[in-house]
């Protein structure tokens, strides 16, 4: 066995022991902070040895600014945990949702109801994979994209005129991308849900998810009918389909969905425990249930989750690296940043409230233009937001202005997955995806987005 291969075996272990630790201290055991912030060292060292070019431009550069923040406060060693607390989540977070990325992708009723939502008429396809895109994406997050992303562009396969087929797997591609960026707003299994409401002080998913769920409608209507009245009128007569299968094939991840989302709920009411904290308890104890109805067999289970510790999620390795600095690197920045902008005399609270509300839903995305992961935009920033109070609003218009900004660099920005995956099967670069593919559509929604977060804001003052 090579050294390599020791540190490949070791490290998915230590993303699992990482996510107990952590849920135990989101589920009030205290001693555990020092705990996970000790085993997110140990996992960042392990990720190390296995990180090449950027990911380990990433580690330097948050190496860079801690060291930067020992020299000039005091302090610094509080700043640190609190960094490593912000990264144990995110690792955390990552490790809980794969499992249940695991449980889906495998399931035969996951499969057959992607088959039924790419193989729709061309009236209703936009939608069904928009709306299928929102349901797939809380079960396999990213994974939904690859998932139905392959179905559409084996779809778009059987189409023999190639002007045909190239228009339709592009519509369906998009359709499935913005089906996925509209549950970022209101999703308790989003990244941009998690971190910002953790950013952002006063604020809750419950009061979040209706206005997130404005922003999720506002989002996927514009694209439907972007969609409508942009779309092209070719000659000649259109090739018949038949869907594959009724509704009733959607009707398992229907009830999946309203037991995860129910279970998740109830709990989160009754225990008072955080949105995130009773997702990343539930999730995997819902991913090991559903292995085992899978496949029958106790021992078979014991397998496949033998192959997630040792195979999938050391797989993950340049995800995780990415997403953990990014939340590090972000702490530690703005640790740093903070002192210079008040020291040079900046202070957004003399800025009107509505122009940082607004300023925030254009922030995200143009700055993922430059390779800023949201995460990292939102953690760096989010202290020099002024109060609720002082910018006349409440705390959940400030989370609505967020997730509405994170979720439009999802659409745009050439370094998220999102984009990135879609340009692979839509066989076109991820800058391609976000300007030539998605420009109006942003532009459009980025104006009706602004223009609801400023109303909520007015409203909810």
């Amino acid at each position: 066995m090579t050294e390599r291969s020791i540190f490949e075996r070791a490290l998915g272990p230590t993303l699992v022991a990482l996510t107990a630790i952590v849920i135990l201290h989101e589920w009030g055991a205290t001693w555990a902070g020092d705990a996970a912030a000790l085993l997110t060292l140990v996992a960042i060292a392990l990720l190390a040895t296995m990180s090449t070019g950027s990911r380990i431009a990433f580690l330097l550069v948050a190496l860079a600014l801690t060291i930067a923040l020992a020299a000039r406060s005091p302090d610094w060693l509080d700043t640190v945990r609190r960094a490593l607390s912000t990264t144990a989540f995110i690792a955390t977070f990552f490790t809980a949702l794969s499992t249940l990325r695991r449980a889906a992708q495998t399931s035969p009723a996951i499969q057959a109801s992607g088959r039924y939502l790419a193989s729709q008429p061309p009236g209703r396809r936009y939608l069904a994979l928009t709306s299928g895109g929102m349901m797939f994406a809380l079960l396999l997050n990213y994974g939904a994209i690859a998932l139905l992303g392959t179905l559409a562009t084996t779809s778009g396969q059987s189409e023999p005129d190639p002007v045909r087929r190239n228009l339709r797997t592009r519509r369906m591609l998009i359709a499935i991308q913005r089906g996925f960026i509209a549950t970022l707003p209101w999703s308790p299994m989003s990244y941009a849900v998690a971190i910002s409401t953790a950013q952002v002080p006063g604020s809750a998913w419950a009061n979040l998810v209706i206005p997130g769920l404005v922003t999720s409608v506002l989002m996927a209507g514009t694209g439907w009918a972007i969609d409508t009245i942009f779309k092209p009128r070719l000659p000649g007569p259109a090739r018949s389909f038949t869907p594959e299968g009724t509704w009733h094939r959607l009707l398992p991840l229907a009830m999946l969905l309203a037991l995860l989302v129910g279970l998740v709920s109830v709990l989160h009411l009754v225990t008072d425990v955080r949105i995130v904290g009773v997702v990343m308890a539930l999730v995997p104890l819902i991913a090991i249930v559903w292995l085992v109805i899978q496949t029958r067999d106790l021992g078979e289970t014991l397998v496949q989750s033998g192959r997630y510790l040792a195979e999938e999620l050391p797989s993950y390795r340049k995800e995780l690296v990415l997403l953990m600095m990014a939340g590090y690197i972000g702490t530690v920045g703005s640790a740093l940043l903070v002192p210079m902008i008040t020291a040079a005399g900046f202070d957004l609270s003399g800025v009107p409230g509505w122009v940082v509300l607004a300023a925030l839903v254009w922030l995200i995305p143009l700055t993922g233009q430059i390779g800023m992961n949201p995460i990292l935009t939102v953690t760096l920033f989010a202290p020099l937001i002024p109060s609720a109070a002082a910018l006349g609003t409440s705390p959940t218009a400030i989370v609505v202005a967020i997730t509405s900004g994170w979720a439009l660099s999802g659409i745009t920005s050439p370094f998220t997955a999102t984009t990135l995956l879609i340009g692979s099967f839509g066989g076109i670069s991820a800058f391609q995806v976000g300007t030539r593919w998605n420009g109006v559509y942003f532009l459009v929604t980025s104006v009706l987005l602004t223009g609801w977060v400023l109303a909520f804001a007015a409203l909810s003052a």
